[in-house]
Order: C-alpha cells, then sequence, then structure tokens
C-alpha cells in the first residue's frame, strides 16, 4: 500500500496533559514516522506512514486521548511525501490563532500510589507528578508550555528523571514538573534549618497539637490547624479576624469526608476529580468536626488532597497521631490577594501562624481554590480558579479584533477575548486592597503574553469609583484606546450568555447587591431585555431609599427600618421596631429624617440589600461580619422552614404597571412579611415564604416582558441567584410557563463572572 505524509492539527486542550508523548507513542504504535509540535494554538503531527495507519492514529486520539485533554478539532491536510527516520518530539514554537493555557491538575491516583510506595524512588516525595498531574498554570511564564518557560527552569534534571523524560514509553515523558529528591524543589519551616521530612514532620506535630500552620501549596499559602479542634479553630477565628464566615475543610480521604457529609454520586465524582475543588457538601448532624468550623451553616465547603506535600501531612510514617480533616482556608489578609512568597507570607500572615511551611519551587501567579455548589446535578460555581482557570469558553458570536474586559470590584476576575474565545482569569479578589489591584495588573500582562495580545479594546464596569474602571483607564490610556464601559447587570446577563453559547435575544433577571445604574441610582433588581450589543431596562423592583452608603451592606437593620419607615410612616415604623426587636425607636427616625432630606441616602433597587433586610427583620441577621452572611442564613433558614405553598395565579401579587415599566411589588411583600413577625409567626416559615414570593413576583414580571416583547428566553444571574432555593423557585415557575431558561454552571453568577460578560459584549459604535 502506498505511503504519504499528512499534516494533522489538533486544536483545544493539548497542553500540559502530556498529549505529545501520546501522539509519540500512537504514532510508534502503527509505524506512523514523523514529528509532533506544539505551536500553542494547536499541536502540530507531521505523519508519514501508510493511509490506514494515519487514520488509526487519528482515530486513536479521538477515542483515546489523554484523561485531561480536550479535543476541539482536526485539521487533516495532505503534504508532500517526505521519509522520516522513526517519530519524535520538536521544540514548541509560537504561531497566532486559538491559544489554550493549561489548568493546574491534581495528583493523580498512579502518582499517589508511587508517593507511598516504600520500593518507589520517589517515596515520599512532596513534588512527584507526571504527565497526567501537577502544576501546570501557576508555574508558567510563557508558551508554548515547556519546562524552560516554567519556574521548573531552576532545577535541572537528574540523569534518572532526564531519562523518563525523554523516553517515549515512560509515564514522565515529556512532563515540564518531572523532577525527584535527587533534583527537585525542596519543603523547609520558614526561618529555621528545618528541610525535607523532617519539616512535614515538624508541621504535622504542630498541626496535631492545635498550632496554626501556614502551608505553601501550588497556586499560594494556606492556613491550616486541626478541623476537630474547636480550640484551635476559634484561635484562627480570632487571628484571622475572621468571626463567623465559614473555612473550608480538607478531607484525608473521600471516605473522611463521607463520615462528615451526605455526598451525591456527581459531587463525589467532581471532588475526587483532577481539578478538585471545594464543593459544598450537606453536614451530616453526628459531625465531629469542630462547631466554629462553619457556624449554624448546614453545609461544609470541602476538597481532597491535590498536591502531593497535602497527602504527606495527612499520611507520613512518623508516629504522628493526625486528624482526618484540617481547616484550609486561604492565607491572606482580609480582603488582600492570596500570598504566594515566603516573604509576603512572612508579613501578612507571619503573625497569624506558629510556623511556616513552604518550599522553593516559585509561584508564578497566584491561584486560589475553586469553590462550587450544585445545582440540579451540575456544578454551579461559586468561585472559578485552580484546576478550571484560565481554561477558555467558546462564545456564540466570533468578534473582530481582541478584548480584555477588567471585571469588577469585588470577586474580581479578568477575561480576555481573542474573536469567539475567552480566557477568564483565577479568582483575584475584591479591589478595595491595592495589593489585590496590582495583582490585577500583573495578572493581566503575564496572561495577555502568553495569548499574544497587544493593544485589545478595553472594557470595564460603568461606575466610576470602581478601582477596575481606575485599572481600565490607565490600560487604555497606555494602549492609545478609549475603554468601553458596561453597565453591571447587563454584563451579568451577557455573562449567561455567552457560557451557554447563545447570541440571540433574551429577557434577563439580573438580580445581585449593587451595581451603578445608568441613571445614576443604585440597581441591583432588574428585568432587561439583552442581546450581545444594547439592553433596555423593563422592569426591577419596587425602589427604595438605602441608607448608610457602603455600610449598609453591613447593617441589614438599616434598610429594613427604612423600609419600615416608608411603609408604615415613621411614628408606627419606631412601634414596629421596637415591638420586633429589630432596632430602637429612636433609629427608625433618624434613619426617616436621614431619608427625607437626602443625607447619606440613595435611590435603590438592590435585591441584596432586600435580602439583607428580610433578615434582619426576620430576626436572623442583623448584622453581618462578611459579604452575603445575612442572605446565607435567610436562605437557610427558608430551607429549614421549607414546606408545600399554594401560590395559585390570584395569590401571587400583580405586577405594577407603570407607564410600561414592571415594578415587582416587593414593597407589599416586605408588608406582609412585617404583619407575619408581628403575628409571631415562626421566622423559617416567613423565609420561605419570601423565598417562595419573590421568585413567583420574578417569574411574572419576566412573562409580562414576555408578552409585551414576544421574546421566549430568560436568562438568570447575579450574585443572588447563588441562591439555589431561590434559583430553584424561579426557574422551576420559569419552566412551566415554558420558557427556556438559560443559567450558569461553569461560571458564577456573582460579580466573579462579570468579566465574561464584559468580553462578549459586542461594540457597534
Amino acid at each position: 500500500m502506498a505511503r504519504e505524509t499528512r499534516q494533522l492539527k489538533i486544536y483545544g486542550i493539548v497542553q500540559g496533559v502530556g498529549f505529545r508523548p501520546t501522539v509519540a507513542r500512537f504514532a510508534e504504535m502503527h509505524g506512523v514516522s514523523g514529528s509532533v509540535c506544539n505551536y500553542g494554538p494547536y499541536v502540530e503531527i507531521i505523519a508519514t506512514g501508510e493511509s490506514s495507519s494515519i487514520n488509526a492514529l487519528k482515530k486513536l486520539l479521538r477515542e483515546s486521548p489523554p484523561d485531561r485533554a480536550d479535543i476541539q478539532r482536526i485539521d487533516d491536510i495532505s503534504l508532500a511525501y517526505r521519509e522520516y527516520d522513526g517519530f519524535e518530539i520538536v521544540e514548541s514554537r509560537g504561531t497566532s490563532g486559538e491559544i489554550f493555557i493549561p489548568a493546574d491538575i491534581a495528583t493523580c491516583e498512579d502518582c499517589r500510589r508511587e508517593l507511598f510506595d516504600k520500593n518507589n524512588r520517589r517515596y515520599l516525595h512532596p513534588f512527584i507528578n507526571c504527565t497526567q498531574c501537577g502544576p501546570r498554570f501557576t508555574i508558567l511564564e510563557n508558551l508554548p508550555y515547556d519546562r524552560e518557560r516554567t519556574t521548573m527552569k531552576d532545577f535541572p534534571m537528574c540523569d534518572e528523571c532526564s531519562r523518563e523524560y525523554h523516553d517515549s514509553t515512560d509515564r514522565r515523558y515529556d512532563a515540564q514538573p518531572v523532577c525527584c529528591p535527587d533534583c527537585g524543589p525542596e519543603v523547609y519551616i520558614v526561618g529555621s534549618d528545618i528541610k525535607s521530612g523532617d519539616a512535614i514532620t515538624h508541621a504535622r506535630k504542630a498541626l496535631a497539637d492545635g498550632k496554626i500552620v501556614a502551608i505553601k501549596g501550588i497556586g499560594g499559602f494556606h492556613l491550616a490547624c486541626d478541623a476537630t479542634n474547636e480550640a484551635a479553630v476559634e484561635l484562627l477565628r480570632e487571628r484571622k479576624n475572621r468571626p463567623r464566615k465559614p473555612f473550608a475543610v480538607m478531607m484525608k480521604d473521600i471516605e473522611a469526608a463521607e463520615d462528615e457529609c451526605e455526598i451525591t454520586p456527581e459531587q463525589r465524582e467532581m471532588l475526587m476529580g483532577h481539578q478538585k475543588p471545594i464543593v459544598l457538601l450537606k453536614r451530616k448532624d453526628d459531625t465531629s468536626l469542630a462547631d466554629s468550623v462553619a457556624p449554624g451553616n448546614p453545609r461544609l465547603g470541602v476538597m481532597l488532597p491535590y498536591t502531593p506535600l497535602h497527602m504527606l501531612l495527612f499520611d507520613y510514617p512518623d508516629g504522628v497521631n493526625m486528624p482526618s480533616a484540617l481547616v484550609m482556608t486561604s492565607g491572606n489578609v482580609s480582603g488582600a490577594p492570596i500570598c504566594h512568597t515566603d516573604d509576603e507570607a512572612l508579613k501578612e500572615i507571619g503573625s497569624f501562624v506558629d510556623l511556616i511551611l513552604s518550599h522553593d519551587r516559585p509561584i508564578r501567579t497566584r491561584a486560589d481554590d475553586t469553590v462550587m455548589d450544585f445545582y440540579r446535578g451540575k456544578p454551579y460555581m461559586i468561585r472559578r480558579s485552580r484546576g478550571f482557570a484560565p481554561l477558555p469558553f467558546k462564545l456564540g458570536r466570533t468578534k473582530d479584533g481582541n478584548t480584555l474586559a477588567v471585571g469588577g470590584e469585588l470577586k474580581n476576575t479578568f477575561c480576555y477575548r481573542r474573536r469567539n474565545m475567552a480566557y477568564p482569569s483565577a479568582f483575584i479578589g475584591d479591589l478595595a486592597d491595592i495589593r489585590s489591584v496590582e495583582a490585577l495588573k500583573s495578572s493581566i500582562d503575564l496572561v495577555g503574553r502568553m495569548l499574544e495580545i497587544e493593544k485589545p479594546e478595553v472594557v470595564c464596569d460603568l461606575h466610576p469609583g470602581y478601582h477596575s474602571t481606575e485599572v481600565a483607564e490607565m490600560l487604555s490610556e497606555s494602549y492609545g484606546v478609549k475603554p468601553v464601559k458596561i453597565q453591571h447587570h447587563y454584563a451579568h446577563i451577557l455573562s449567561c450568555m455567552a457560557e451557554n453559547a447563545f447570541d440571540g435575544e433574551v429577557l434577563g433577571a439580573s438580580f445581585d447587591g449593587t451595581g451603578y445604574g445608568t441613571d445614576g441610582t443604585i440597581w441591583g433588581g432588574e428585568i432587561l431585555r439583552c442581546t450581545c450589543s444594547s439592553f433596555e431596562r423593563l422592569g426591577s423592583i419596587v425602589p427604595f431609599k438605602q441608607v448608610g452608603g457602603d455600610s449598609a451592606s453591613k447593617s441589614g437593620w438599616r434598610i429594613a427600618a427604612s423600609l419600615l419607615a416608608s411603609v408604615y410612616g415613621s411614628d408606627r415604623a419606631a412601634a414596629i421596631a421596637e415591638e420586633t426587636g429589630l432596632c430602637k425607636a429612636s433609629d427608625v427616625k433618624l434613619i426617616a429624617k436621614m431619608t427625607e432630606k437626602g443625607l447619606n441616602t440613595a435611590v435603590s433597587t438592590s435585591a441584596g440589600r432586600l435580602f439583607d433586610a428580610v433578615s434582619a427583620l426576620l430576626g436572623i441577621c442583623k448584622e453581618s461580619s462578611f459579604e452575603g452572611e445575612a442572605a446565607t442564613e435567610l436562605q437557610f433558614a427558608a430551607e429549614r422552614g421549607l414546606f408545600e405553598v399554594a401560590l395559585e395565579k390570584d395569590q401571587i401579587l400583580p405586577i405594577i404597571d407603570t407607564d410600561g415599566f414592571a415594578h415587582l411589588p416587593t414593597d407589599s411583600l416586605f408588608k406582609t412579611l412585617v404583619e407575619g413577625v408581628l403575628a409571631h409567626r415562626p421566622s423559617d416559615e416567613l423565609a420561605f415564604e419570601f423565598h417562595a414570593a419573590l421568585a413567583a413576583e420574578i417569574a411574572e414580571a419576566l412573562k409580562y416582558a414576555s408578552d409585551k416583547t414576544g421574546i421566549s428566553t430568560i436568562a438568570l444571574s447575579g450574585g443572588v441567584f447563588q441562591n439555589t432555593l431561590l434559583l430553584e423557585l424561579t426557574h422551576s415557575r420559569l419552566e412551566r410557563y415554558g420558557y427556556n431558561v438559560l443559567i450558569h454552571s461553569l461560571v458564577p453568577p456573582n460579580d466573579g463572572g462579570l468579566c465574561l460578560g464584559q468580553a462578549s459584549f459586542i461594540n457597534k459604535e
């Protein structure tokens, strides 16, 4: 049979997943000669052999790619015939086109077995990895992904590692972070001479003794302590000044997690998969964990060990009796980015800890842990970071030129767009802290170089006071372009559309905390008509006066007092506040006066602040110690009080049509709740009724808008829809009405997803 030469271009997630070694093995298996090369946007295979052999190679790549690979397409091109002496991996090269930056991958089961195999030369080596696992994005300095462009370039391979790296039959063939105890990085206790295994034992003893330890991982430091030790957890809360916000917990293994939590098959698969995020799980009643790990919270954020060092902290042959669960919370000062160097750890979190367990493999890019919930059996992202970022999304519409979307102010992430590919970044954090702003700038520069993007269009939030807006304006000036500013809630809906690759017209319910409206007021509970290039505001919750500026988000009782005054008048509101224990009568009268005179007061349609007010009114949470505390506690109360509520059409409060603009009657809903409190009805029942009634109002407002516009596709987005109870109640009602409903999954509905929406905007100016 005649021989031929063909060029195969493989597009998709094909870097950092052992793709080229797999190609080489398949080629040798079928007698195909030639080469494989990583070009950044794609892997190129030059294949010479019989047509059937090349087709068999192509079929194997389709059917049996490396576990972590994702092939999107294969271009097959005939070339002039050329013979090759065997098959080789050639040096990587750069070129333009679609680019896939590899995400970090958790330690695989094969490496875990070797880690604890006394006969293996990598026995107890805290940096064991192979072509199927290990750090990628966080050690990467540029593309293509090769060792010399990672922070592993500072660790020359020993002869044995080099042999494995170049042996096409070895499972570490072409594994960029490959190393062993003789040539790899080393762990140590900062500020001491304690290294290697002694350092691990030192840290284990400290944790077992109730001490707090900072531990350097793949993307930054964690603060760790014994999750079963109440005193240790309380001490960490005191030192970090974090009174109630839940801590994440790392369990020794899946069996330990099942002892403490109820786990669905889908959650189990995610916990044990190659990304190993933090997953919110239902907590068992008889848990052995300290109550202060997640005070009053029926769920736990759980992850499994995803690095060899984590595994060794739980299992090491030194006789230390370790707990099966450790608190593993981000190693940072509240509001600042996660620490990623020894100097940062000493300066910023050194006072929180009793010792620091570090290592000398540099982290090039910070990456906090990914956090996800589940909804209807699928992931429902809360924070998209390690293991997922910066893997791209394919958008429904191609756009000429490149875009940099800078994101929002809270939960900041940024996103680059190249034509129809969008690359959301790892989690940056809240930009009120200048350290987070600097981390944003640094990450934008690094990822931009990897993606070979120069002078892109810059898109940001409409709010003039955001630090993200300042960054966008600064970058735009340096690029010689004018920034494009997108309204916050419109960007939320665009984000949901983008994740679903939908480029038609939708009606969006964008419900969140606060965002700057085009009319200069505070928005947050909006019904919008959206396309990829424009939006129209069709409705909102009933506007109210928000007193207290930024402090209003922490003091829900202030919003409740203001709503009481607007509904009942100052005197009656003051009496109700006293009777219900909301606040002092004098506080209500002061807030009413401030509202009347417009002192530190803004007009608002914020659904997030409405949740805060209801939580305070029901006596669930009057003051929040962290963002979203009042709303999440209200959700937990509603889930406890969940019962059958008949909400037939004639029982739903009617939408208020104000000159064609739909107002959801949230003021009347609030009044109904007040009457329930005065009648001494259980707060849990009222919490559920609030969720059910608000969901019904949202669905009715969307139906009202659909009847007017003829649009039958609905998008639900915004941080309020992080509440899966509200989401389910709204989603199911809209489905009963027959609408096509778009929701989020792998992109957060909160402000962490804003950048994707901004990047998907089509500017027609």
